[in-house]
């Protein structure tokens, strides 16, 4: 019976991996092939393999512009995130005051709500104070979208802490300065590099703000200009594949290096 119950696991893992990993396989190989090759065939491996669609790309279609913009955006973005969120998180976990709960349930009701209903106040802010058509206005956007749910997940990881660890600090002359610095947010690293992982995945990928936000060619993002190759008649499917390859890497290579913390952050139970 064992070896039957190893042989289903192994079945649905498979099974499961090539359900997650074909279209990533599949567009893979799309980017190395033309257009005329991909409607000729949608599934064939690419034969040739046109490498040269990446520099094409990266050169020619301004995809080293929107990578940087992508990069400078998203990373300026998730380092607020991450030092706003974790000391709002540990503020509303460990210090009593008034409304505190009132301040964490708004935030917590936010995120509930589409994203859609906020575009034309966020483009009416934009345009009134002149962040319109600005990298600064997108990453401004995109951390106040994402502050909730980065307060959310660390507020209850900040909450777990035992309150001993807080006491012998102040006993040893902390300030809370030092107390967060110090005590807080080192205990709290795992639930920290996962907020980090998912603001990071959520917002390189984030295409509805940009779209409205960013018009001009030099302030583009990479989920901008895949739309490039999307014309109103035809469709560059090989040179979309090849953009949407470029964009993908970033994320997996992420994902990658920091896949063992998102997983101890997200399986992270009470501190000892």
């Amino acid at each position: 019976m064992a070896i039957v119950r190893r042989s289903l696991l192994l079945i649905a893992l498979a099974l499961y991996t090539s359900f997650a990993a074909g279209p990533f396989v599949w567009a893979a190989m799309m980017s190395l092939r033309t257009t005329t090759e991909i409607h000729r065939n949608h599934f064939a491996f690419p034969n040739p393999a046109h490498w040269d669609k990446f520099s094409d790309a990266w050169f020619k279609s301004n995809y080293a512009v929107y990578f940087a913009n992508s990069v400078q955006v998203v990373v300026v973005a998730v380092l607020i995130l991450t030092v706003v969120g974790a000391m709002a998180a540990h503020c509303l976990a460990r210090y009593k005051f008034r409304f505190n709960r009132v301040i964490y349930f708004i935030l917590f009701s936010t995120i509930i709500f589409p994203p859609q209903i906020t575009i034309i106040s966020l483009f009416q802010i934009l345009v009134q104070y002149g962040l319109y058509n600005s990298k600064l206005g997108l990453t401004l956007v995109y951390v106040a979208i994402q502050l909730p749910l980065t307060i959310y997940i660390l507020e209850s990881f900040f909450a777990r802490i035992p309150a001993d660890l807080f006491d012998a600090a102040r006993m040893d002359g902390y300030s809370d300065w030092e107390i967060f610095w110090r005590v807080a947010l080192p205990i709290a690293l795992p639930a920290v590099a996962t907020t980090v992982i998912l603001n990071f995945i959520l917002l390189w990928n984030e295409f509805l703000y940009a779209v409205v936000l960013i018009t001009e060619e030099a302030n583009r993002t990479l989920p901008l200009g895949i739309q490039r190759f999307l014309g109103d008649t035809q469709e560059d499917v090989g040179m979309i594949a090849t953009g949407l390859m470029i964009a993908i890497i970033p994320v997996i290579v992420v994902y990658a290096f920091f896949s063992e913390r998102l997983i101890q952050g997200m399986t992270a139970g009470a501190v000892k």
